[in-house]
């Protein structure tokens, strides 16, 4: 039977909010037949019929879209054999440019002019009268700075720091909730709003007031009644405000200070104020996947210190808040500090968090009480707990990221691999709060480029990250600069690039414009996003060519600019110091030229772009050219050899066939004369696994890949990490950080999810799935056996479906389970070389294994 398992409006089956005129729909189908595909599928909203062939973000082509208004979409699909299924979503629009019936409302006489900290919480409230039977109402929403909204106490909704982080001064999301059943006649309406990244303090060097100079509230509450009136309330002076409530400091660095013991009856009022903000926002409806608690975790382990400090354990490290229960008395003050590390003397390690104080800082009231942050994050194993006896106090976690859904599992017969799988997902899971952020504990949390540029393929295996990275994208494009260059932070806050480095492109950083958007159109099959981001990409590219073109001859392709000027191969574990990471730039960023105006090049191609596609190829093969003339004997040996120097071109493929295999052998000499260890920056770790196994040398990538000794993936797994480090030797043997000083003020983060781009190996190698055509239309399963594993399953939620790869070893034979997704087609190839295509279905494949 056919059935339609997932019916979406921009990624979501339910809650959608848009302002999009053209928003797109998705279905998904299953059969329990084998060979199924679509023959068609009838879309219908709003009056506007399509008849398709496609099934991922098809755009919405009727009428123009009302405001405020619900829509149904039905979707029957018809398989080849004739068989239809049915199924139907709503979806709402939210203002779709109606202007507000607002105004944007402040604290006047407040004034912050304190440097590198964040503003003192506001508190805004306003009190409503329904006269009539409420049928609707919704609340439309947003702020500078960061908000919580509530009616008559209780919070309204269940999402953390709305209207979330954007480029702020490009677009601003507001969000619409659904406050119908809390209106009972006479309400107060109140928002708390925090400084949050528009003007609380943020990056490393504390910079506030950057949007704003201080916190702005705009929101509307359009009532609609049963007799079918409608009356709309909205942020005015008719608001009341104060700093006075039980928010006493919120901060994203050094968290939050809250005092249950405020009698709000005593709290001084002030009359809110119209705010003239410094630009005017394009305010969307919210665009993006908000960030939510999810698991709760429980502590394994409470250690009670000789001066009665309480430590605890949650047994994993994550991005979260804690979440406490206790019995207090008015006015006690409990202190609460996170670490992801202990010292040797048990006590909480936090000199690595350099000037993020992580301090969450509560004043009890008489009785039992519950008390969890609500307008700061911290990243965090361990916490210290301060002033309550243990038997007063009961400790849970919430982890907070952002609302991606788990599409992807990777599991084998070795367990430290597995281990190894659950670090990816947590370091994910960490830093996806808003923006892909390098780290969630110390004071940067900020959108570095080059991390996820290289971890994107892996994220893609793992999440839907469809509405996450898209959102992010958006930043990116808005704040390329006009030379084509982009900040190395998004969005960048005043930040954007290093003190050494001028407002220039910078390779693997900046290359996140191009190798983002790829890896979503290959996962997702969403060639919008192509479209969206073309114009950053070719603008992009030809600013690197720029810097790469000062030479002569075959040197006008090399990008040798001051190796100050490039990460380089950052966080190398062969060479000590950051100047050697950077002096390794001319290597890196050839080889990210190669590989950008490539991927420009095909994406033009696909965009129908036909002079830019040739352009971008003429210019990938002359730096493929370059590279290997001016850095190589000719015969597949570096004429400076180290891992990253290998791996970049022989992963792009930018040798000649005829020394491809012997460059392979020379980069699996140099990685055995390192013992199997680790040598590779951000640049080629996601590649390295890759770069051998391809290439003949299977084996070494194996024994690289299950290597215990550091640097390794696998020593950091030995070594107790449950989340993947920044650095390979965060801790040595004793477990101890030996990182001295190279350059990088003490920079060490226990999660940080870069080198985890090893997953898309585990994925594409091990259990063997790997894209062919974008959206996996057809695909490839090629599974790879060796390292000892003996069992390997991996599967993915793909636009069309769940591919699974289950594979065995057992008496001398290898068996194979697939599950191929309605629509698409893959190409099977076992261990003995034989290939089969196989449509739609489960399938169980076997043969001989030696």
């Amino acid at each position: 039977m056919l059935k339609i398992s997932s019916l979406t409006v921009e990624h979501l089956s339910e809650g959608c909010v848009t302002d999009k005129p053209d928003p797109g729909i998705s279905f998904r189908l299953t059969s329990d037949r084998q060979n199924v595909n679509l023959k068609k599928a009838k879309i219908t909203v709003n009056g506007w019929t399509e008849e398709t062939d496609s099934q991922i973000l098809i755009p919405y082509r009727g009428n123009a879209l009302q405001p405020f208004t619900v829509y149904r979409v039905n979707v029957t699909a018809e398989d080849d054999a004739g068989e239809t299924a049915q199924a139907a979503v709503s979806f709402e629009t939210g203002r779709m440019g109606t202007p507000w019936n607002a105004e944007w409302i402040s604290d006047g006489a407040y004034s912050f002019t304190e440097k590198k900290v964040s503003p003192v919480p506001m508190m805004f409230r306003k009190k409503i009268k329904c006269t009539k039977k409420v049928r609707e109402a919704k609340l439309y929403a947003t702020a500078l700075g960061i908000y919580e909204l509530a009616v008559d106490g209780k919070k309204v909704g269940d999402r953390y720091f709305a209207p979330g982080f954007t480029s702020y001064k490009h677009e601003m999301q507001y969000q619409v909730y659904d406050v119908t059943d809390m209106l009972t006649g006479d309400n107060t309406l109140t928002a708390v709003v925090a400084g949050g990244w528009a003007v609380g303090s943020f990056v490393f060097t504390r910079i506030n007031r950057h949007d704003a100079d201080r916190q702005a509230l705009l929101a509307e509450l359009r009532i609609t009644y049963e007799d079918g009136t409608q009356e709309v309330i909205g942020t005015d002076s008719s608001w009341e405000v104060t700093e006075d409530g039980p928010y006493r400091m919120a901060d994203i660095y050094d968290g939050e200070t809250y005092d249950a013991s405020v009698d709000e009856e005593k709290i001084i009022w002030r009359q809110a104020l119209p705010e003239r903000l410094k630009f005017v926002p394009d305010l969307r409806a919210d665009y993006s996947s908000p960030v939510l608690s999810h698991e709760e975790i429980k502590p394994v382990f409470c250690n009670k210190r000789s001066d009665g400090t309480l430590i605890y354990d949650f047994g994993q490290n994550f991005a979260g808040v804690i979440k406490l229960k206790i019995r207090g008395r008015k006015g006690q003050v409990i202190k609460v500090r996170h670490a992801e590390i202990l010292n040797k003397d048990g006590s909480l390690n936090v000199e690595f968090l350099r000037t993020a104080k992580a301090t969450a800082t509560y004043t009890c009231r008489d009785g039992q009480q519950e008390y969890s942050p609500r307008l700061t994050y911290m990243g965090f194993r361990y916490i210290s707990v301060e002033g309550i006896r243990q038997e007063d106090i009961e400790v849970t976690a919430l982890t907070l990221y952002s609302d991606i859904k788990e599409i992807g599992n990777f599991i084998c017969s070795d367990e430290r691999i597995n281990r190894l799988q659950r670090n990816i997902l947590w370091s994910s899971k960490s830093n996806f709060v808003e923006i892909p952020t390098d780290c969630p504990q110390r004071d940067e949390r900020m959108g570095w480029t080059g991390d996820i540029a290289v971890f994107a393929p892996t994220a893609c295996f793992n999440f839907d990250i469809g509405r996450f990275i898209k959102k992010w994208l958006i930043d990116v494009k808005a704040e390329q600069l006009p030379t084509g260059g982009i900040p190395n932070t998004v969005p960048a806050q005043g930040y954007g690039f290093p003190a050494t480095m001028p407002s220039m492109a910078i390779d693997w950083w900046g290359d996140a414009c191009v190798l983002v958007p790829w890896a979503q159109y290959m996962a997702a099959g969403d060639e919008q996003v192509l479209r969206d981001m073309y114009p950053v990409m070719k603008k992009y590219v030809k600013a690197c060519r720029f810097w790469a073109g000062f030479g002569i001859g075959r040197h006008r392709y090399i990008w040798n600019t001051p190796s100050v000027l490039h990460f380089g191969d950052w966080v190398a574990p062969d060479v000590p110091k950051m100047s050697q990471w950077q002096k390794r730039s001319k290597w890196t960023a050839t080889a990210s030229l190669y590989n950008t105006s490539r991927l420009t090049a095909m994406t033009a191609d696909i965009l129908g772009e036909k002079e830019d596609a040739k352009y971008f190829n003429q210019l990938s093969e002359r730096v493929a050219d370059a590279y290997i003339s001016v850095f190589t004997d000719g015969n597949g040996k570096m004429k400076e050899e180290f891992q990253t120097a290998y791996v970049l071109p022989l992963w792009f493929k930018m040798f000649p066939e005829n020394v491809q295999k012997k460059a392979a052998e020379n980069l699996a000499e140099l990685v055995k004369a390192s013992d199997y260890c680790i040598g590779t920056g951000f640049p080629g770790t996601p590649y390295i696994l890759f770069a051998l196994a391809d290439n003949g040398q299977e084996d070494t990538a194996f024994k690289m890949l299950t290597n215990t000794k550091c640097p390794s993936w696998l020593y950091e797994v030995k070594s107790g990490a449950t989340t993947i480090w920044e650095r390979w030797d965060g801790l040595d043997e004793n477990g101890e950080c030996p990182i001295s000083d190279d350059g990088t003020d003490m920079m060490i983060s226990y999660n940080h999810y870069a080198s985890g781009a090893v997953g898309a190996f585990l994925y594409e190698r091990v259990a063997g799935i790997e894209a062919i055509e974008p959206g996996y239309r057809t695909f490839r399963i090629r599974p790879l056996a060796g390292g000892g594993i003996t069992y390997a399953r991996g599967t993915t939620v793909t636009p069309y479906g769940r591919i699974v790869s289950d594979w065995k070893i057992a008496d001398g034979t290898f068996y194979l389970d697939i599950e191929v997704p309605v629509g698409t087609k893959c190409a099977v190839t076992m261990p003995d070389g034989r290939t089969s295509e196989y449509g739609s279905g489960n399938y169980h494949l076997s043969c001989p294994y030696t």
